[in-house]
């Protein structure tokens, strides 16, 4: 059975921090298809297809100016391809 690059799970492993809980439910916030595991250490955020990170929406949460390049700060691995990567937003998704 072949799955579609839309529905094809991507993901994020977010190590567990009070800085990253930001990052987090701001990833949760933006995609309404996500869902969150907690597990020791990390967080994993999976979603169908895509999975968008938003600057807006991590300093609304977060209190303070945010720059994506904090990101690589964050994660422990990805699932997906890194699609996006620029000043406002970061975008993991398939190809195919």
């Amino acid at each position: 059975m072949t799955v579609d690059a839309a529905s094809r799970p991507v993901g994020v492993d977010i190590q567990e921090s009070e800085q990253n809980r930001a990052v987090i439910e701001a990833i949760e916030a933006t995609n309404a298809d996500a869902t969150v595991n907690h597990m020791p250490g990390m967080v994993r955020v999976t979603a169908p297809g895509r999975l968008v990170i938003t600057r807006e929406s991590v300093e609304e949460r977060l209190g303070r100016e945010w720059e994506t390049h904090e990101f690589q700060l964050a994660i422990i691995s990805y699932f997906g391809h890194i699609k996006e990567w620029d000043d406002d937003e970061i975008v993991i998704a398939w190809d195919h």
